[in-house]
């Protein structure tokens, strides 16, 4: 069975070993082939009369990383994602029905499919590394588990849990996975093979009970718990994703269906809904995120750059910590962090420590790990320590004097190929490199915050900045575990540009009248996590006046700040950090703070409805999307849809801003803009988009495609605020979350 992606032996017991290798890739997947090859490998099973069978992954690192998404994305009919359900539906059945026992021996990731195919089968066994994850991230993508996920995983861990797995798409440890169930046993990967025979030589294991508490036993087994759980899952879910997302209700109806109906009739519930979320506008978007930052990790890759090994941060604020939070953490190397107080240093070392420290109390690292993980942590008031330093990171306010004069000191202290990397939101990197005796190694490194829950990171290399550096920051970002995209130097660069006039527009809409929660609301109902002001508060609204000046000056009148944001500084208003910014704020909660209004000398009059408000908004916002597109800052519409939803929160489902216009069609965009511009000049479409209206042209010729398959990621909003209780890295949502 050579040409097979099963290769099936047979030991002297009559125990199997099928080595699944999927030819020529990286990842074994599930593919069209799938089916008939498992028909084959289970016929030439029988001739050899096997007594037991383990199915073993012939990669080093991923058991079945789960279905093929090139394969979904090419389904053209409803009826064909249905053919694909039903046929892995009865491949699976075939499994279960073997005269033998099956085992699946797990190293890597087992996910979606791949966890589906293990669910088929009568043990489970995992090995105890790292890499070993097992979960089923469909929701990711906008879809449910098809291969009857949705059923076998309920009847293991019963429906709360089956829930919270399936509408995370959270990634389990295989420690968690034996105690939830899933798996049978845990082993070193020197002794997965022999533990998974001894198990192929068992009988068949008899139907078992959900390991459940006493309460979860108690709501689990009548009508009205069942009821309960399904009522506040659904609130939950509608609660998070505003009703935007329609996989998570087709995973509760699926998960409802398992314990409620028939086998066949469950089974055909998920199959229905799995067909319909592949064929949905949601799902395609999110799908189409995907293949953009699979594509992307292709860019700017060079295996040949000398390697990042160790870090400095400039600046201990949150900024800062951040950065050496995910140097330390994700990348795993030394970081030395530089301020001018040794408190400063106290406070972002400790930043860490208490993100580790909730991971070690949920027993999710070992007290071992975190030491090691905190000696990579060193502080320092002056450049001690800096002499071998690959890579420095400024993260303090924004002043240009200040930031030449840390390029000047580097250039110093630290090695010939040391880069300078500056972490401004707004400042041209040019302008920073201008005095540089080594400006090839001075390149932008623009994070978002809280830094190790945001995704993106922005590198703004400028004309002077050597193509090694690119390569080498890039490579290092993906260490780190960002999505960087390469963007071109200019004020702002992209996200903080196309942020700016959204966010002027809102406030401009609350000084002619419109209530402060009321524009809020609008946004958060088209799909953003926060509305705008709320974000202006989790910012700060003296970072966001800091901002609006440079991008005046280098871009023009058209990112004039209101007025209103001076008086807010004035009167000590800066947002969440000071207690009273559009909102108050005490420990639990925020409400609006009405003496704002009188503070403006604004009376509350709403006159527009809530989607004529998210219109406005978003309109200034695609506009200089266009524009970017049009200086170059961004390299394609790829980028800058990837660049906005993991930057500020642009709604996934939607695609990004380009994807939204060739949706809309830019007939539609150019004349409602046209529209708005009657009574703001700012609204006017610009020169590309009017073009682009009269030809019928769309941003998007052709659907990218993909290489590699993984869980696709999920982008959060960008907030420069005090970051949340951390949530481990595996407990992503099925939509972006606001960490306020």
């Amino acid at each position: 069975m050579t040409d097979s992606v099963f290769n099936l032996t047979v030991d002297e017991n009559k125990i199997a070993v099928v080595t699944i290798d999927v030819p020529g890739e990286k990842m074994n997947t599930l593919r069209d082939s799938f089916a008939d090859d498992l028909k084959a490998l289970l016929e030439a099973a029988k001739q050899e009369s096997v007594k037991g069978m383990v199915f073993i992954s012939g990669k080093s690192d991923n058991f079945i990383a789960g279905a093929d998404v090139k394969m979904l994305d090419s389904v053209q009919k409803r009826e064909d994602a249905l053919a694909i359900s039903e046929l892995c539906h009865q491949a699976f059945f075939d499994m279960t029905k073997l005269p033998y026992t099956t085992v699946s021996a797990i190293h890597g990731a087992a996910l979606g499919g791949g966890l589906e195919f293990a669910l088929a089968c009568d043990y489970r066994v995992g090995t105890d590394s790292d890499m070993t994850k097992v979960g089923l991230p469909e929701v990711q993508l906008g879809l449910l588990p098809g291969g009857g996920g949705t059923q076998r995983l309920t009847k293991i861990v019963g429906i709360q849990k089956a829930l919270e797995w399936m509408l995370t798409g959270k990634q389990i440890r295989p420690k968690q996975a034996k105690k939830a169930g899933v798996l049978d046993d845990v082993v070193p990967q020197s002794v997965l093979l022999k533990v998974a025979k001894e198990f192929a030589a068992k009988k068949k294991p008899a139907d078992k009970e959900p390991k459940l508490d006493k309460v979860s036993k108690l709501l689990e087994s009548n009508p009205f718990g069942r009821n309960f759980i399904f009522k506040k899952a659904k609130e939950n879910v509608l609660k998070k994703t505003g009703g935007h997302y329609p996989a998570p209700l087709a995973i509760i109806k699926a998960v409802r269906a398992s314990v409620e109906l028939d086998k066949l009739k469950a089974y055909k519930t998920e199959a229905e809904s799995f067909a319909t979320l592949v064929m949905s506008d949601e799902s395609k978007a999110l799908r189409g995120i995907f293949f953009a930052t699979t594509e992307m990790k292709k860019e700017w890759r060079n295996d040949d750059a000398p390697a990042i090994s160790k870090t400095a941060v400039l600046g201990g604020g949150l900024m800062g910590a951040g950065i050496a939070h995910v140097s330390a953490v994700k990348a795993k190397v030394p970081v030395r962090i530089k301020d001018v107080a040794e408190q400063g240093i106290s406070n972002a070392m400790n930043y860490t420590y208490k993100i580790l420290d909730k991971r070690l109390k949920r027993r999710i690292m070992s007290k071992a790990d975190m030491q090691l993980t905190m000696n990579r942590i060193t502080g320092t008031t002056d450049y001690s320590g800096f002499k071998h330093i690959d890579l420095v990171v400024e993260a303090v306010f924004e002043d240009l004097a200040l930031k030449q004069g840390m390029v000047a000191d580097i250039e110093q202290q630290c090695q010939s190929n040391t880069i300078f990397a500056s972490n401004t939101s707004s400042l041209p990197i040019s302008q920073i490199a201008a005095q540089a005796q080594r400006p090839e190694n001075v390149i932008g490194l623009h994070y978002f915050s809280p830094v190790e829950k945001m995704p993106l990171v922005e590198i703004i290399p400028h004309e002077g900045t050597s193509q090694e550096t690119i390569a080498r920051v890039v490579n290092f970002a993906r260490k780190q575990g960002k999505t960087p995209i390469v963007v071109k130097d200019m004020a702002g660069f992209y996200v903080n540009r196309i942020l700016a006039p959204y966010v002027n527009e809102a406030a401009n809409l609350m000084l002619a009248g419109e209530p402060i929660e009321k524009i809020d609301a609008a946004l958060v109902e088209f799909g953003f996590p926060v509305g705008p002001l709320a974000l202006l508060d989790e910012v700060g609204i003296d970072i966001g006046s800091k901002i609006a000046p440079i991008l005046e000056k280098e871009l023009g009148e058209r990112f004039k700040a209101p007025d209103a944001f001076s008086r807010m500084i004035d009167s000590k208003r800066l947002g969440r950090k000071t207690g009273r910014g559009f909102y108050e704020y005490d420990k639990k909660s925020k409400k609006v703070d009405e003496s704002v209004y009188e503070l403006l000398g604004v009376t509350p009059a709403p006159r527009l409805n809530k989607s004529e408000i998210a219109k406005r908004c978003v309109s200034q916002m695609l506009n200089e999307a266009v524009r970017c597109l049009d200086d170059g800052i961004i390299a394609s519409p790829r980028d800058g849809d990837i660049g906005a939803i993991f930057g500020i929160g642009f709604p996934p489902f939607l695609g990004g801003p380009f994807s939204y216009m060739d949706k809309l069609g830019a007939s539609k965009v150019s004349s409602d803009m046209s529209t708005l511009a009657n009574s703001n000049a700012n609204f006017a479409p610009c020169d590309t988009l009017v073009s682009m209206a009269e030809s019928g042209a769309k941003f998007y010729q052709t659907q990218p495609a993909a290489d590699e398959p993984s869980p696709a990621p999920v982008a959060e909003q960008a907030i420069e605020a005090e970051p949340a209780d951390e949530q481990p890295q595996e407990e992503s949502v099925d939509s972006p979350k606001q960490d306020s």
